[in-house]
């Protein structure tokens, strides 16, 4: 919706609906920085939001090229935000190179702030320029506001009397003042996060809080060209409660902690970092306090094994990992269904094959989570599908862990992992225990007496008197857990497993519409963080006159019972997914329904544009004017 309009006046501020900003510069530009403070001050303000850091994967690219541009967009609203926006209203660049990167995403109209002081000879040259932007035409179809930030924060921190290249660093500070005075976001947080952060360092800590107010001051002062102005996006109607910041990997961090206690278990994190799962690990090692044990291993083979013999011990073993790590923790992985034992794996998903593209997301690990391990090795999938639902799932990740004795892989991706919205902190209270019951009584016992209702085996914690017992991957008799090779039993025990597996279905919600009716000419289904853009792409399209219907699916193994049923009573289904169509691969073998793929593969979350147009081109319906 472009609501983001000109203003012709300085000296009052123009109520806007939303806005979309983009952040750009070099990755020693501090964008992210910038970006995640600029989010943290709107949070505060009140309104809904939502946020894509986009950063190279080299971790220190040629300064001034385009491998090393890095962005973070941010977009909020007096309204709900459900994804990070399609394209920025406003553009800030800080040197030629995130101009070039950056300036076919933003909005004709829309506003470019340009630091002039870095369009050098050499940085044009960098970013395959030979004449300059800014003395061209080639920018005519935007509001440009051109400033040499450059300059004004070397005035602003010369009292400091830091070197010139310390004294640049502060410029992304001098930028986010100016966009804080332009939106009319508070500065104090930003302030107090500066003198924390450099708490050791005073002199750096004040040279970068002037910057930023040396900024604000410039947009309060400086005479600005005509459509530019200051302006105001209102306050949004949330519920009410308690509110913070929070990314998908902290959620996750958190919900792993949350289930631990509902379960009335330690937790044992073993891991070993990897992009963009790492921060969990970060996340977890700081809430020690809480009984949480981390081990940062070797490798990822090390670390999902510590994690086993945390879960034997009788604790809650997690790990955490992307695709990469996922397929060297294949073989434990299946250790952990054989010898049956909770296990939580994490899979942060990122762009593949092998190394790939790591800092960008993707959802190509689906089929590798519900079938790449050797032999007939069930274990239950889940997905989240915001950040804030990643707590969610984390302690649904637990519950059934614990419940079932079973692995749980837990999706999420890059975008969930790295983006941010407003969290309403939820009262612990409120959500029911599922306490663990260990084996004590020794009497009749054997590792793999099963309860005849989950198929669950007991769980004992060796040392108990009576209960000792030992595990393994070698197949194990039915009746006795005793090491058995006999094909009859090793058949039985195959279709055991696969049973429990499968009944977990009975415990799990029945599948809904997200929005719209249960049936009609066209069902649009989604898993994992295209939760946003499909919702507004369906609302959108719904507002239009359109039999479109939004379906998620949360749980990916076992499925709800009645997502056939719901499948098949829509004309048309199509299934975005950031892969090359692993969802719609599983819903066509599962309940033979014709579902076609929206497949997009490009290291990026989908446009609500993308799947609008493709909701249009199934119903046959011409684009919107």
């Amino acid at each position: 919706m472009d609501t983001f309009a000109p203003s012709n006046s300085n000296s009052s501020r123009e109520l806007i609906d939303s806005v979309v900003i983009r952040f750009a510069g070099d990755s020693g530009d501090g964008m992210q920085l910038t970006g995640s403070q600029f989010s943290e001050s709107t949070a505060q303000m009140g309104n809904d939001l939502s946020t894509l850091p986009d950063f190279p994967a080299e971790i220190r690219a040629p300064a001034g090229t385009t491998f090393g541009v890095s962005g973070f967009q941010v977009h909020f609203a007096g309204h709900d935000v459900m994804t990070p926006g399609d394209a920025p209203d406003v553009l800030v660049a800080m040197n030629p190179a995130a101009l070039r990167v950056n300036l076919r995403d933003l909005k004709i109209g829309g506003m470019l702030v340009v630091n002039t002081g870095a369009f050098t000879p050499g940085n044009l040259k960098k970013a395959s320029y030979e004449v300059s932007p800014l003395d061209d035409d080639s920018l005519g179809a935007y509001r440009v506001l051109k400033i040499d930030v450059s300059r004004l924060t070397l005035q602003a921190v010369a009292p400091f009397q830091l070197g010139t290249k310390e004294a640049l660093r502060a410029k992304n500070m001098w930028t986010l003042g100016l966009m804080m005075w332009m939106f009319g976001r508070e500065r104090e947080s930003t302030i107090e996060w500066l003198r924390q952060k450099f708490a050791k360092h005073p002199a750096i800590a004040d040279a970068n809080v002037a910057a930023l107010n040396a900024g604000h001051v410039y947009g309060e002062t400086a005479e600005l060209p005509n459509g530019i102005g200051c302006y105001q996006v209102p306050k949004a109607r949330l519920a009410p409660g308690v509110y913070r910041n929070v990314t998908g990997n902290e959620a996750t961090a958190w919900g792993l902690l949350t289930g631990g206690r509902l379960a009335g278990l330690e937790l044992m994190l073993g891991s070993y970092p990897i992009t963009p799962a790492s921060t969990i690990l970060h996340t977890l090692s700081n809430l020690r306090g809480y009984g949480i044990t981390t081990f940062q291993a070797e490798d990822e083979i090390a670390a999902i094994c510590a994690a086993i013999g945390a879960s034997y011990a009788g604790a809650l073993g997690v790990t955490s990992t992307s695709g990469p790590g996922l397929a060297l923790k294949a073989e434990a992985l299946g250790l952990a269904v054989a010898t049956e034992l909770p296990l939580i794996v994490v899979d942060v998903q990122r762009g593949g094959p092998s190394t790939g593209l790591p800092t960008k997301t993707e959802q190509s690990d689906l089929l590798q989570a519900m079938y790449g391990r050797n032999g007939d090795c069930p274990l239950a999938v889940i997905a989240a599908c915001t950040p804030g639902d990643c707590f969610d799932m984390a302690i649904e990740a637990v519950r059934i862990a614990t419940k079932y004795m079973t692995p749980v892989l837990l999706l999420t991706d890059g975008f969930l992992a790295n983006s941010a919205e407003p969290w309403k902190i939820p009262d612990i209270t409120t959500i029911k225990p599922f306490p663990v019951q260990f084996r004590r009584e020794p009497e009749g016992f054997h590792p793999f007496l099963r309860d005849p209702a989950t198929l669950a085996r007991a769980w004992a914690v060796p040392g108990t008197p009576g209960l000792e017992h030992r595990i393994g991957g070698i197949e194990k008799h039915h009746d006795s857990g005793n090491i058995s090779y006999d094909a009859d039993n090793h058949h039985k025990m195959t279709k055991v497993r696969a049973a429990k597996i499968a009944g977990i279905a009975d415990d799990i919600p029945a599948q809904k519409i997200e929005q719209g009716e249960d049936t009609g000419d066209l069902l649009v289904v989604g898993w994992g963080s295209t939760f946003g853009a499909i919702s507004q792409a369906v609302l959108g399209a719904r507002r239009s006159g359109l039999k479109v219907s939004h379906l998620h699916i949360r749980y990916m193994n076992p499925m709800p019972h009645n997502l056939g049923d719901l499948l098949r009573r829509f004309k048309k289904v199509i299934v975005p997914e950031m892969n090359n169509g692993m969802l719609v691969k599983v819903l066509r073998a599962e309940y033979l329904v014709d579902a076609k793929g929206l497949n997009k593969i490009a290291g990026q979350p989908f446009k609500i544009a993308e799947i609008e147009a493709e909701i249009r081109t199934q119903l046959n319906v011409p684009e919107a004017n």
